[in-house]
């Protein structure tokens, strides 16, 4: 399968609402409570400052967008729009901080058929051309699994935020 990667634009918010929501109920099923689905819909959303900075990526294949995610330099480590006290648009020194790998979600037709990757590397190619030496992300229990072959370790112990279980995680890029 080819996946090709371009910026998202606004005109993807729909589409990319609407895999979120799959990415999240169904993906998250085998590693959350429903209480626990329920409460990371508040903070698992689109994030329009990344769109805005034109960091966010659409992953395409088969004609449809089959995952999205994106990179940042500010300080928000994750969470979306909804996300209240978790967003902070400040901005990162690339020579002493990591640049964030944000919002990543698959569409749940397209797992384990290189969406993730593809996005991931595209984000750690473009904070690696703004300057930044390293990435840090928060993984969901789902995610770990990609992000450790992708060569992320995990940067200290599991965080809940809303009851919901995540993992801090970095790599040297």
């Amino acid at each position: 399968m080819d996946v090709s990667i371009r910026i998202a634009t606004s005109d993807d918010v729909p589409a990319m609402a609407r895999l979120i929501e799959r990415s999240v109920a169904d993906l998250q099923r085998d590693f959350l409570s429903p209480a626990e689905i329920a409460a990371s819909r508040v903070f698992m959303s689109i994030d329009s400052q990344l769109l805005r900075d034109q960091t966010y990526f659409c992953a395409v294949a088969d004609g449809q967008i089959a995952g999205c995610g994106g990179w940042s330099w500010r300080r928000t480590l994750f969470g979306g729009d909804g996300a209240g006290e978790l967003i902070n648009p400040e901005p990162l020194d690339p020579l002493t901080e990591p640049a964030r790998i944000r919002a990543m979600y698959t569409d749940p037709a397209f797992v384990r058929r290189g969406v993730g990757l593809a996005i991931i590397t595209a984000a750690e190619a473009a904070a690696r051309a703004a300057g930044f030496r390293e990435t840090e992300l928060m993984s969901t229990l789902a995610g770990e699994p990609l992000y450790r072959r992708c060569g992320y370790h995990a940067a200290g112990p599991r965080v809940y935020h809303a009851d919901v279980p995540l993992i801090p995680m970095r790599k040297r890029l």
